[in-house]
């Protein structure tokens, strides 16, 4: 993931305003608990009061036992209703805090599937997963806890003060000029603690793309012998982890020690000043134990702050990193007014003097000044070394990517001028590495077409050459087919593709080296399932099987970004070119 060096130390608690707007859209809720949280934080601040009265009334000269019982009630009714009132805060603001997390998962994931390839080109897929799994982890005890603890002792100190301004004007007075002393460090520190937190937040997603991708690729490492450097990699990265989140722990250690020592100091100092008073008789016994009692609700209320304030700045840094999902935009996006594309689709596709680089390449043609017609049901083959750009074709094609220079066009219209969801219903693709989602085999073959019958499925199955091995499944269409089609062959997976493609129906069809790495047995069934894909419909194939090339009507041979070569195989063998020395050395031909 591209790092943003500058966010953690642009920002400070106004990151979290992205959060806040997500929470508001549950306004009953948020009521219900702001309401429950006041109850609460009045109830708590009523109790210095009740001992005052407890101390001078119940214990005071003239006293009687049932004027202490009755201050004993009122106390224990303060009790009863901040448990009630600390229960329903509980609820509501933990239910809010799950809410707003999902919508915000929720919204992370809708604007990831708008963002073109390359956004993923340059940025790890592992961190993007980290950020929408353990970034709004923390989001979520932020609102579901740390915020409602922050409000509830905000507003404890201030009602706290209240009382005590109350209770001993001169006091308070005395604990008030002491404040900016305690606010001035703990701000100097807590900054440092949000960028320290931000940066533990980025080393976490590091550990999890070294783990995505090493469980990707097991098989490689176990064949290779790496367990041992994987091993010390990952460890490497935990160890990074951890030293960062170490720096973090002690800073916030030292925030929190300083903001009592600080809070803490100043009303000892304060209470110490007190106790001269009732000693000289200029105040009463319970108005020291009532303001002493005080004194300790707002020292914890600001020792609790101190430690929230640490969360709330680990909550802003996993905002700004989740807000950069949010509001990026994709680079391929429709027009404000799209051109239609022609009711009557031919699947006719041209290039007209393309040239295209790939952003993380931006100094390499993938082609250049590249023209190509492609006739409506013609079967074109397209061969050529690695790196030709052959697939960049399939990838203009979708438009996933827009030229540089030059257009597009799909029965006639540039797809800089079409809605990328339209060019893409006109089109069907078999790639080379075929994807098969941790689904049922229904839903994957419903991927072409969501609403297709089960007739319809079966039918797309058989053109396939899939429904014999599909219906051997234990649960037939419903069998789970587990992670990446791990319950099934690679034949079996590519059959299933072309199931797929069948389905989806589309007028052009983008073949991307689909027998590629079959054996005999499953390439002829593949081959026999693709010929009748084919039918009817304009193909354009990425082959290196003689089969498949021997049945184009046309072959292109492309050799850095340029057609090289172009006719049918007989053609292109007399000519003794490129294509004659990749058949001889591909196709034994």
């Amino acid at each position: 993931m591209a790092r943003n060096t500058s966010r953690a130390t642009g920002r400070s608690l106004s990151s979290l305003a992205m959060i806040w707007s997500f929470t508001r859209r549950y306004p009953g809720q948020i009521l219900v608990a702001a309401l429950a949280l006041l109850v609460a934080a009045a109830a708590t601040s009523g109790i210095p009061i009740a001992f005052k009265l407890i101390i001078d009334k119940g214990f005071g000269e003239g006293g009687a036992p049932s004027d202490l019982s009755r201050w004993f009630h009122y106390l224990l009714l303060l009790v009863a209703v901040m448990a009630v009132a600390t229960a329903v805060r509980f609820y509501f603001v933990t239910l809010l805090g799950e809410r707003t997390v999902a919508d915000i998962r929720r919204a992370v994931h809708r604007n990831l599937l708008r963002l073109s390839p390359a956004f993923f080109e340059e940025n790890s897929p592992a961190e993007i997963t980290s950020r929408i799994t353990v970034d709004t982890t923390i989001i979520e005890q932020v609102v579901g806890t740390t915020a409602s603890v922050a409000l509830r002792n905000v507003i404890l100190a201030i009602s706290c003060t209240g009382i005590m301004f109350y209770l001993a004007p001169k006091l308070a007075g005395m604990m008030l000029l002491v404040i900016p002393l305690i606010i001035g460090p703990v701000s100097l520190l807590g900054r440092r603690v949000r960028t320290l937190s931000t940066r533990t937040q980025d080393r976490v997603a590091d550990v999890g793309s070294i783990t995505s991708e090493v469980l990707r690729a097991m098989k490689i490492v176990q064949a290779f012998g790496q367990e041992e450097r994987e091993s010390q990699r990952f460890s490497a990265a935990v160890g990074a982890v951890y030293a960062t989140a170490k720096k973090r722990i002690l800073l916030r250690s030292v925030l929190t020690a300083t903001a009592i020592l600080l809070m803490l100091g100043a009303i000892v100092l304060v209470i110490w000043q007190g106790a001269v008073d009732v000693a000289a008789g200029r105040m009463t016994g319970g108005t020291i134990g009532a303001f002493v009692l005080c004194g300790g609700l707002l020292g914890g209320a600001f020792g609790a702050l101190s430690e929230v304030f640490g969360d709330l700045l680990r909550a802003a840094g996993a905002s700004d990193r989740l807000n950069e999902l949010l509001t990026a935009e994709p680079d391929i996006r429709a027009p404000a007014t799209p051109t239609p594309l022609p009711a009557h689709a031919t699947g006719a596709l041209a290039f007209d003097h393309v040239t295209f680089r790939y952003p993380t390449r931006p100094d390499v043609s993938a082609l250049t000044d590249f023209s190509l017609a492609v006739k409506p049901r013609e079967r074109l083959a397209v061969v050529g070394p690695s790196g030709a750009g052959k697939t960049t074709l399939f990838q203009l094609a979708q438009r996933f990517y827009d030229p540089h220079s030059g257009r597009v066009l799909l029965d006639g219209v540039d797809l800089r001028n079409a809605d990328p969801a339209d060019i893409r219903e006109r089109l069907a693709i078999v790639p080379q590495e075929t994807v098969i989602f941790a689904a049922s085999a229904r839903d994957n073959l419903r991927y072409g077409n969501w609403g297709a019958s089960d007739d319809q499925l079966w039918a797309a199955a058989r053109d396939a050459n899939a429904e014999e091995f599909l219906r051997g499944l234990p649960d037939g269409l419903d069998t789970f087919m587990g992670e990446g089609g791990a319950r099934l062959s690679g034949g079996q997976r590519q059959r299933l593709a072309i199931a797929r493609a069948l389905l989806r129906d589309a007028p052009l069809l983008l073949l991307d080296e689909a027998t590629s790495a079959l054996d005999a047995e499953s390439e002829r069934l593949v081959q026999d399932a693709l010929d009748r894909l084919m039918a009817d419909r304009t193909t354009i194939v990425i082959a290196h099987r003689l089969a498949t090339v021997r049945a184009a009507d046309r072959i292109i041979v492309m050799d850095e970004g340029r057609i090289a070569e172009e006719g049918n195989h007989s053609e292109l063998i007399a000519a003794g070119g490129l294509y004659a020395r990749l058949a001889r050395l591909q196709f034994d031909a």
